[in-house]
């Protein structure tokens, strides 16, 4: 489990492709604490388990599945990589739950600067609008964010001075990827609501007739 409050910001060294899966290779600067083979850390929002590690550079196993849901394929050497270590038992509780296991890859629509904050627009799939409310939680390359506006087929995120300059959201541009992982929360709450539609033969248009809506 993260927060998606970013550690550190690491560098690709290598992405390598063997046998079904990759291998990444990533550098960084020391942590207080040294990194442990076995354990969890988030990737840009990617769990992954540290496979090997040396005093500045860890490594990891990924997944083709992984590669292909997510947007850690088109990184290239030298890209920098938002590092968050799992939250442990006792720590202070930041930002929001984050699993690590992301929902779906998003485009930068617009990436702009408004009193101070940026404000970045982000499109999406259909699927993952659903799960996503005002005011609600989204990690955005692994970073917890507030979502400040929900519209049909994008939402907008306000980032505040600090985490624009400790996270890789600095180098967005139009057009650049994120991988998304919508609010575990909202998701129970859907998958609830959508079985008990489901058994009550109730859809959207009843509850507009019958005067919900």
């Amino acid at each position: 489990m993260f927060t998606g409050l970013i550690h550190k910001v690491g560098r690709l060294m290598k992405l390598e492709n063997a046998a079904g899966r990759g291998v990444l290779t990533i550098g960084h600067s020391a942590w207080d604490t040294p990194l442990q083979e076995g354990e969890s850390i988030a990737v840009q929002g990617v769990c992954l388990t540290v496979t090997h590690r040396r005093s500045d550079q860890f490594v990891c196993d990924v997944l083709d599945e992984t590669l292909d849901r997510t947007n850690l394929s088109s990184k290239r050497p030298g890209a920098p990589l938002n590092l968050e270590r799992a939250l442990r038992v006792g720590e202070s509780f930041g930002g929001h739950f984050v699993t690590g296991h992301v929902d779906g890859v998003g485009n930068v629509i617009s990436f702009t600067k408004t009193d101070g904050d940026h404000v970045l627009e982000i499109g999406c799939d259909e699927d993952l609008m659903c799960d996503m409310v005002p005011k609600g939680s989204i990690a955005c390359d692994g970073v917890s964010l507030t979502i400040t506006v929900v519209a049909t087929a994008s939402f907008r995120v306000k980032i505040i001075p600090f985490t624009f300059e400790h996270t890789t959201l600095c180098g967005l541009e139009t057009g650049n990827t994120v991988n998304l992982e919508t609010d575990i929360f909202g998701k129970f709450v859907r998958r609830y609501f959508d079985a008990r539609q489901q058994d009550s033969g109730l859809d959207m248009e009843d509850l507009r007739n019958a005067g919900f809506l």
